[in-house]
């Protein structure tokens, strides 16, 4: 269908180019029919048919090119939705690596500057810059043709310059427009970073702080643009002088031909029509072609992004693995030596080693910086290890697709940031298409419908950017909600109950308990009592397993673990006194 439009859209052009260039050969053969033949001529006839058939050649130069651009419009916004769906989609397959380096902002700004850079080059590159060369070639041809070859020789090296003027005046700009994009992306992560860090920004006073920044950007940006306005004018009027100065040359050869008698009226006129015919589209070639540059430069970013190399990809044999209890038991999870570092010279894990049969239960703890939430990553295969590997069911993880082991892992983050839309979309986001009973059902698991329900708006009511209209553990227990709903086989929880009191704690912990029944479950925690129940705990420090063992045998070996938990008892002391 696409190819059908474009080939129609071609037809199109073609016929409102071949109309265009016969209207200043009409135009012309009236006036000559309206000249007096000689002196004594009082009166002429009125050539009707040539003015009508002027008319409907203006009619049908217009109407094929609002035709070309009505059918061509489909296959033009069809592309740019593939392309910005194509980065999409390419941004979310790319690392965490990348996503922890990105601005928001800036790959916002990116993508919206490169789609819409793609839609200027294919409306214009297209449609414009080819049928106004076609335009230029016929002109040229009739001019050779119907006069002398001077014509058609000085009509020609005329838009020679004018092309290789504009082409290289333009080129010579494109810096000024990359700064612009570079000072835009930056004003607009600089905005971004600051809104969405309100808070903060607030409880250091550091609205004016924030506000010289961002005009920092604005100012950098203030000065590439009156630079590129500036050179755009000094474009535009060598790009008039050239043309100005061809017109009159040719007029000047035309006016002697009439006055010695060579040239009638009608063709003196012709070739002034054809001129200033050729004027306005060379005209608009030069904004097309500055356009069209700027579409490119714009869509660089984009280029880059779609050229950033995916560094976790699925092989492409891979395996699907069941994700639902429904269709298969939980699965064992195995850790065999796994090694892995942010970077060559930093090395987060050493040979840590553990297994966690089917519907069984294991914790991590250990202080900050041991590597407990890294465990969490190379689960999800966030990230690849450098060493060893992961199993599940006996699969390496990098022989399963990515998207069927993330749907067979659930996991409560420490951080719960929420999408602001209501609470029914955050909890039903863990399986979409959920029914109201599916969703309340998991909300009263995480001990949240009772809340829901005393909002005015119910489960309509809108969580706020991030989430900021709950508190900590409000957003906490929608979390654990979405994750009980997607019933994964294996469950993650990560610090899952860290935002919440104790005695929500304790609710919380009962309420996960049964939902962790049947499948195999990773806690990781720095608070030892959400951990005394599990199967088997590890204690990690610099990356490696110093301890492992349940809760009583921890505590009678007298060890790391059993330090942290009189360390905690006393700290829980201190704060009851």
């Amino acid at each position: 269908m696409a190819r059908f439009r474009v080939s129609v859209a071609i037809l199109f052009m073609v016929l409102a180019k071949i109309a265009t260039v016969y209207i200043p050969l009409v135009y012309s053969r009236a006036v000559d029919a309206l000249a007096p033949r000689d002196a004594a001529t009082a009166m002429v006839s009125i050539p009707i048919f040539l003015i009508i058939g002027y008319g409907l050649l203006r009619v049908a130069s217009a109407g094929f090119g609002e035709m070309r651009d009505a059918v061509f419009s489909a296959v033009q916004q069809r592309t740019v939705r593939k392309v910005g769906l194509r980065t999409f989609r390419h941004i979310h397959r790319l690392s965490l690596r990348f996503h922890l380096d990105r601005r928001t902002g800036g790959l916002s700004r990116a993508m919206e500057r490169g789609t819409a850079g793609i839609e200027t080059v294919l409306r214009l590159a297209v449609f414009n810059i080819l049928p106004t060369l076609l335009e230029v070639v016929l002109v040229t041809v009739i001019l050779w043709s119907m006069f002398d070859w001077r014509y058609a020789a000085l009509t020609f090296a005329a838009v020679a310059l004018y092309l290789t003027f504009t082409f290289m005046f333009t080129g010579w700009r494109v810096k000024f427009r990359r700064t612009m994009n570079e000072m835009d992306s930056e004003a607009q992560s600089r905005a971004v970073d600051s809104l969405l860090n309100y808070e903060t920004v607030k409880y250091f006073g550091n609205e004016a702080h924030e506000s010289r920044r961002f005009d920092d950007a604005l100012a950098r940006y203030e000065r590439a643009a009156v630079k590129s306005q500036v050179t755009l004018n000094m474009l535009n009027l060598g790009q008039a002088t050239i043309i100005a100065i061809g017109l009159a040359l040719i007029m000047l050869m035309a006016a002697d031909g009439v006055r010695a008698g060579n040239m009638t009226v009608g063709k003196f006129v012709l070739v002034n029509t054809y001129l200033m015919q050729l004027y306005q589209p060379l005209n608009f070639l030069g904004f097309v072609y500055r356009e069209i540059k700027q579409g490119m430069v714009d869509m660089e970013q984009l280029f880059r992004l779609l050229a950033q190399h995916e560094e976790v990809a699925d092989k492409p044999d891979a395996l699907t693995l069941p994700a639902h209890l429904s269709e298969r038991p939980a699965g064992e999870v195995v850790f065999d030596n796994v090694h892995f570092g942010y970077g060559p010279d930093r090395e987060i894990l050493k040979g840590v080693s553990f297994r966690v049969p089917a519907g069984r239960s294991l914790a991590i703890v250990g202080p900050t910086g041991a590597g407990k939430s890294t465990i969490n990553r190379l689960l999800f295969r966030f990230y690849d290890v450098t060493g060893g590997r992961i199993l599940i069911d006996g699969h390496d993880l990098r022989d399963l697709t990515q998207d069927s082991l993330r749907a067979a892992i659930g996991v409560v983050p420490q951080d719960t940031v929420l999408f602001n839309d209501t609470i029914r979309y955050n909890i039903a986001y863990g399986r979409p298409g959920a029914t109201q009973d599916q969703i309340e059902h998991a909300a009263r698991l995480a001990q949240v419908h009772d809340f829901v329900l005393r909002l005015p708006d119910g489960y309509a009511t809108k969580v706020g950017e991030r989430g900021l209209k709950l508190s900590g553990g409000e957003k906490q227990r929608v979390a654990i909600a979405r994750t009980i709903l997607k019933d994964p086989r294996i469950l993650v929880l990560d610090e899952a109950t860290s935002a919440l009191d104790t005695r929500t704690e304790q609710e919380i912990q009962s309420a996960l308990r049964t939902v962790s029944r049947h499948r195999t479950s990773l806690t990781i925690a720095h608070r030892l009592s959400t951990v005394i129940d599990a199967d088997e705990i590890i204690v990690l420090e610099h990356g490696a397993i110093v301890e492992r063992g349940d809760h009583n045998e921890l505590l009678a070996r007298g060890g790391v673990y059993a330090r942290m938990w009189a360390l905690q008892a006393e700290q829980q002391e201190q704060a009851a006194a």
